[in-house]
This record gives structure tokens, C-alpha cells and sequence, in this order.
């Protein structure tokens, strides 16, 4: 695995944990390292594996977009929970990560971020 890049190995690791067929899998920026197209492949993957997938994430788009529910964390503790339009919305995120951002849902219910 040596000869691998940092994408193909992070792939690698994923592909061998869901092999093994868990109930539920847990993954820590399971994104990192891969380009914007394994990036999207690997969240369909997981949204339509029919399995419970707990995954911490920092981009927010890719959140917003995959996941059923969010826990927005701060500082160690959970500022909120739950469907994805519910916790992203501007005071949240200009709370949690001094920023400001637009929230819209698009035509499929998923928020879209917008940063300014």
C-alpha cells in the first residue's frame, strides 16, 4: 500500500470496512484526501449503503447534503442536533465557526451553503 496516494489508500481503507458488512460504520473525514468526485462517490456510497454511517465531516456542504441528521459540535459539546435545515441556518454557523453564510434548501430538500 506503500505505492498508494493519500485518496487511493483512504479508499482502500473504506472498501475493506464495508467489505466486512457492519450493521453501522464510523468514519473520521472519510473525504480527506480525495478529490471532489471520489468525495461524492464515497457519500452516495455510504448514504445508499443501507447501513447506519456516523461521519464526522467539516465540509458542511457535503453534510448538508448526505446526511439525515447533524450534530453541530463546538469546542468539544453538541450546539444542536437534527435535520440538516434545522441546525445549519446563518446564526448557527456564524456562531459556531465566525462566519457568515446563507442557507437555502434546493429543489431535491437539501440545504445549500453559501459563504460570504
Amino acid at each position: 500500500m506503500e505505492n498508494l496516494s493519500g485518496g487511493e489508500r483512504q479508499r482502500t481503507h473504506i472498501a475493506r470496512a464495508l467489505a466486512q458488512e457492519p450493521s453501522a460504520i464510523l468514519l473520521d473525514e472519510p473525504t480527506n484526501h480525495l478529490d471532489i468526485a471520489h468525495q461524492l462517490d464515497l457519500m452516495r456510497l455510504l448514504a445508499g449503503a443501507g447501513r447506519t454511517a456516523v461521519v464526522v465531516l467539516h465540509d458542511l456542504s457535503l453534510a448538508a447534503r448526505f446526511c439525515d441528521r447533524l450534530a453541530l459540535m463546538s469546542e468539544g459539546r453538541v450546539v444542536t442536533s437534527g435535520p440538516a435545515l434545522d441546525v445549519l441556518t446563518p446564526a448557527r454557523i456564524a456562531e459556531v465557526f465566525d462566519v457568515k453564510a446563507e442557507v437555502e434548501s434546493d429543489r431535491f430538500g437539501d440545504a445549500r451553503i453559501y459563504y460570504r
